[in-house]
């Protein structure tokens, strides 16, 4: 049996659960006439700044002398964005989606401009807390770009706006290495500062004044949150293998820097930027993905992209080991990342579409949820990398990467048994 009859009700002819606090949309639109190349531009954007202090951690520790606190500057943004998931990204099911939009990207705008002109550390370390916790708007593009298209097309919609938010996360790390190189580290932020306000005023004017149609107090959205999650278990289900790709992702982007800079390969700075960019060649995958979801083939399209990224990480164990040349080596390694990227990226697509067809009065929530439980697997990916790298060298990596993979296939083998 397809896990898609578990997972989307609506779009496979079971009775749609009552939406009593539905979005205010009259009549669902046709799919065609969903803004979804807006939705996606916009998401690109916004998401730049999440990972791009990992490149720029040299130029920011010598200018602003942040010691100690050099490491913990992507750590901080990143929880900030954790922070955002949790007390913003639920507003969407209280609050006018365009307005609420606009005022995140608005607070992120000036929280990026204060940034690059932070004059002390202390200055820059809040900065960067406070643009993590905007970046969350992100998670409301997502969930107002599904609310307009109908259940038959929704993977489609879904996948083409997660197709901006993968490319943004790709590029951000080479975008900010090469601009900061250029022109130093506050030359990006304000760089995205002045990208995301143009965008941001091309956009949101066009963008669909969703409503919901009740307003649940700020305390009621906070306390539903765990019903959630105790209640939905396409959401538990979809939110773990999610959570395992991503360790298993964090693990490999982790470590792949260092081996790359070092012997054998011995890249420099722009030829690893380069590098990054093997894995934003896979977002054509996400709406494909979602397509196949629409489909019915939501268990099958996610076997493949377990299985995919499974074959990848098995390759990358043996890139360095095999006796390969160099170029060969660092070709191996690429097409690793490709496809690693491509079978998380799959995976991800798959599972906004099935939990976006859940309550339509919880859209926000849901979706903050889901990001936030799979980010607890990128932090445990990033935080194993090391000591598996120190330990095990660079096979351990991809073992331990391999183990995720499969840890998420095998439970997703099982769940589909039931």
């Amino acid at each position: 049996m397809d896990s898609s009859a578990l997972e989307c009700p609506a779009a496979c002819g079971a009775p749609a659960r009552k939406a009593t606090g539905a979005s205010t949309v009259t009549a669902v639109p046709p799919e065609q006439s969903v803004p979804t190349a807006r939705f996606a531009a916009m998401v690109a954007v916004a998401v730049l700044p999440l990972y791009a202090s990992q490149t720029l951690i040299g130029p920011l520790d010598a200018s602003l002398h942040l010691g100690a606190w050099t490491t913990l500057v992507t750590a901080l943004t990143l929880l900030g964005y954790a922070a955002g998931l949790v007390g913003l990204v639920p507003l969407i099911d209280r609050l006018p989606n365009r307005p609420l939009i606009a005022a995140t990207l608005l607070a992120q705008i000036v929280c990026l401009a204060l940034a690059a002109f932070a004059p002390f550390a202390p200055v820059f370390l809040a900065a960067s807390f406070a643009v993590g916790v905007t970046s969350s708007v992100v998670q409301m593009l997502v969930p107002a770009a599904a609310s307009l298209a109908p259940p038959e097309s929704r993977g489609k919609v879904v996948g083409n706006v997660m197709s901006g938010l993968m490319l943004g996360i790709l590029l951000s790390r080479p975008i900010a290495s090469l601009i900061g190189g250029m022109a130093g580290w506050r030359a990006f932020y304000a760089a995205d500062s002045l990208l995301l306000a143009a965008v941001a005023l091309a956009v949101v004017p066009r963008l669909p004044d969703v409503r919901p149609a009740v307003a649940p107090s700020y305390r009621a959205l906070l306390a539903s949150m765990g019903k959630l999650i105790a209640q939905e278990p396409v959401l538990r289900r979809r939110a773990l293998y999610q959570g395992l790709l991503m360790a298993g992702f964090n693990a490999f982007w982790s470590s792949v820097a260092i081996v790359l800079t070092h012997a054998p390969l011995g890249l420099d700075s722009n030829a690893v930027a380069l590098f990054a960019l093997a894995g934003g060649g896979s977002v054509f995958i996400a709406p494909l993905a979602g397509r196949a979801g629409d489909r019915g083939w939501s268990r099958r399209a996610t076997i493949v992209a377990h299985l995919v990224a499974m074959a990848a990480a098995l390759a990358a164990t043996f890139a360095l080991t095999s006796g390969l040349s160099r170029a060969a080596s660092i070709g191996v390694l690429a097409g690793a990342a490709f496809f690693i990227d491509g079978g998380v990226i799959a995976d991800q697509a798959l599972g906004r579409r099935a939990i976006n067809l859940l309550a339509p009065e919880s859209r926000g929530r849901v979706n903050g949820l889901f990001t936030g439980l799979f980010f607890v697997g990128s932090a445990v990916g990033a935080t194993i990398a090391g000591p598996a790298l120190a330990h095990w060298g660079w096979p351990g990596v991809c073992v331990a990467a391999l183990i995720f993979f499969a840890a998420a296939f095998v439970m997703h083998l099982r769940d589909g048994s039931r």
